[in-house]
């Protein structure tokens, strides 16, 4: 974790500020949803009162949806779904979230949504409780839109922003065009304090202000024919390129020593590019499907860290991370939807990953000289060649309940050259089933149990160095996949007519838990230390208030607590795991759409998150609930002006960290940091245009 991404740790909850104009006339009473089969249907207008310009302003308005943006980074395709399908089928596309893909269909385009069990849409999504299917018109013509943001943050600094997207539609092909200058600025400022533990002595403060400013300028391209469900082409390309920039100015004020400014400043450059596409056709009653997938990406992270009295320059360090990643998919599939009675789907899938990664880190003396500083695996070569094979099948064991179950065989070889050399072979056996149940009266009950085994992120086998944090992260290219057996309960019941009450529950039984090690030379690195388990309660309630005499009024409530414990293999006491997710979060949102206007409020908070590193407990929380608002105008069909204010409450971000000397194997803690961060109100217009 840099420092960047501290500035961001009060909770970044971001409010959807900006949904638009329906392109249907509000009807005089409104539309329900409809359940067909195992299926909630949500007509187009249903959502006019929302006035949606997109598709992803429909699945932001959908109730009790929470849309799952699947996992990009992860190796492979079946294991990055999420939980959104257009038309039927599967995006194509790794490095375009789902969160991008709708939001470039305008609304227009949307006849109706689907949400329902994950299983009614493929073997990718079996075992999830809801997905999300978008259908999409067949009527020819071009529609668009265009976004407008900008945001004054406290400073007085403007960050703007600009996308827009086209959707051509002729006959049976479809072209959505679509490009963004993706632009985040933010600024905060606070102060630091270190103290010697249990004197509680003072060491040094800090004063420090910083500037980040992200722009990933994209454009993409997704074609498809469409002749039917089982002869389809589709095919997509996306390129991004850009920078990050970050800057602090430090003001240190040490015991006994004399006061200095510090400067910190990281220049990361990254471009990625992506093709991709799909052929089903007909084949033995069902339907085979060949999917094709290539990524590429490059960084190039700059870091330096300076100590300056007036002129001079003390010391410091500097650190280039330069590393090349790529990625080829190829994934065949075979589905058919009633085999003796089942709906069967199998398939294999073969992917080839490789990253290129070189750190140089440097420490600079007085005057700016530089000597490197040999980390271990600061130069590898990481490559894995992994396939795996599965077949699915469900029925119908009644007209209120269905099974599905899933055998998947992976077998992988990791090859790791550089600094270090190893090799090795993995492979594993992955079953799940899940049941999915209608009883009635509107319940719906899902229950899930599977194997999975968590993929390695390669950069955790680099070692590297955190300037913002003083410390560095050894590699580890022995780390092994931790893995887990999963279950899961959903329980659903509609409320107050169209809202719904949901309650989830879980329980993982882990081994191999991925978390901190001690490394041979001494490093603080990724490694697997035993087993743990981890169990979840999370609760939904989103509901319509017009019962309540607020027309047109809604409030959405949810909230999580978490318990996951393991062995620490330092203190050897049971500990959380480290990871970001808190012991409990809440979310309090509530709007009201008035004709032409519409308003909202959203409240949330969250525990702390604690990393148990090596030497230190390294925490992060919120200095209080986080809230954001909005007021939107609707002036036309076409034209939504939304004002919107972030961090309402002026909540800081803060930061602990309790250092161990050596390590934390002893009880007594020796010397405690708090950071404290505040970017303060930011207020932001944002305009939306949509043309047809």
């Amino acid at each position: 974790m840099h420092i960047i991404s501290f500035a961001a740790c009060i909770s970044t909850f971001a409010l959807s500020a900006s949904p638009a104009i329906a392109q249907l006339a509000e009807p005089a009473s409104a539309p329900t949803s409809i359940v067909q089969g195992r299926a909630t249907v949500y007509p187009a207008a249903y959502f006019a009162t929302y006035a949606p310009t997109s598709a992803l302003d429909i699945a932001q308005r959908i109730p009790g949806f929470q849309l799952d943006l699947g996992n990009g980074d992860v190796r492979g395709f079946a294991g990055a779904a999420g939980n959104v399908v257009i038309s039927g089928s599967r995006p194509s596309s790794k490095s375009d979230t789902l969160q991008t893909i709708l939001a470039r269909i305008p609304a227009k385009r949307v006849i109706r949504v689907e949400v329902g069990p994950g299983d009614l849409y493929g073997a990718d999504y079996s075992g999830k409780a809801q997905v999300l299917n978008v259908i999409l018109s067949d009527e020819t013509g071009i529609d668009g839109n265009v976004t407008l943001s900008a945001k004054r943050l406290f400073t007085g600094l403007i960050d703007p922003d600009v996308s827009a997207s086209a959707f051509i539609k002729r006959g049976k092909s479809t072209l959505n065009l679509s490009a963004g200058s993706n632009h985040v600025r933010r600024n905060d400022e606070g102060t630091d304090s270190l103290i010697f533990l249990p004197s509680h002595e003072p060491f040094e403060f800090r004063r420090k202000a910083n500037d980040y400013e992200e722009f990933f300028p994209y454009a993409s391209a997704n074609w498809a024919l469409q002749n039917g469900p089982d002869r389809a082409i589709r095919a997509n390309v996306r390129y991004s390129t850009g920078r990050l920039k970050f800057h602090q100015d430090n003001h240190v004020v040490p015991v006994a020593r004399p006061e200095r400014d510090d400067t910190l400043d990281q220049l990361y450059k990254n471009r990625s590019f992506e093709i991709g596409g799909d052929v089903t056709r007909p084949l033995a009653g069902g339907a085979i499907k060949l999917v094709g997938l290539a990524t590429r990406r490059h960084r190039d992270n700059q870091d330096g860290a300076l100590n300056i009295i007036g002129d001079d320059v003390l010391g410091g360090f500097a650190q280039s991370d330069v590393s090349s990643y790529g990625e080829t998919i190829g994934r065949l599939v075979w589905s058919r939807s009633n085999l003796a009675g089942f709906s069967v789907e199998t398939g294999g899938e073969i992917a080839f990953n490789k990253l290129d990664s070189q750190v140089d880190l440097f420490v600079i003396g007085d005057g700016g000289g530089r000597t490197r500083i040999d980390l271990p695996i600061d130069n590898a070569v990481v490559s894995e060649k992994r396939g795996e094979i599965y077949v699915n099948a469900g029925r119908n064991l009644s007209a209120k309940l269905r099974a599905d179950a899933r055998l998947t065989y992976e077998r992988s070889r990791l090859t790791v050259s550089g600094d270090t050399e190893a090799k090795r072979s993995l492979a594993f056996l992955k079953p799940s089933l899940s049941l999915d149940w209608k009883p009635g009266g509107g319940w719906h009950i899902q229950l899930s149990a599977k194997r999975t085994v968590a993929q390695l992120n390669f950069y955790d086998f680099i070692s590297v160095a955190e300037l913002a944090n003083d410390r560095v992260n050894g590699g580890n290219a022995e780390l092994l996949p931790q893995r887990a057996w999963e279950a899961r309960a959903t329980i659903e019941h509609p409320i107050l007519g169209d809202g719904l009450a949901k309650v989830e529950l879980g329980y993982d039984k882990v081994s191999l838990l991925q978390d901190r090690i001690l490394t041979e030379d001494g490093f603080d690195a990724p490694g697997n230390i035993g087993s743990g388990t981890a169990k979840f309660a999370a609760a939904t309630i989103d509901a319509p208030l017009a019962r309540l005499g607020l027309k047109g009024a809604r409030l959405k409530l949810t909230g999580t607590v978490r318990d996951r414990s393991v062995k620490d293999p330092l203190s050897g006491r049971s500990r959380m795991f480290s990871d970001s997710l808190p012991k409990w979060q809440w979310q309090a949102e509530y709007r009201q759409d008035l004709a032409k206007f519409a308003y909202g409020l959203t409240v949330s908070d969250n525990s702390k998150i604690t990393f148990f590193r090596i030497a230190e407990l390294d925490s992060i929380f919120n200095g209080g609930p986080f809230a954001t608002a909005f007021v939107e105008y609707r002036p036309s069909t076409r034209t939504t002006v939304t004002f919107d204010v972030h961090n309402l409450l002026s909540t800081h971000g803060q930061r602990e960290r309790i250092y161990f000397f050596p390590n934390r194997s002893v009880d007594q803690p020796g010397a405690r940091e708090f950071r404290d961060r505040n970017n303060h109100r930011s207020f932001g217009l944002t305009v939306k245009q949509a043309f047809d």
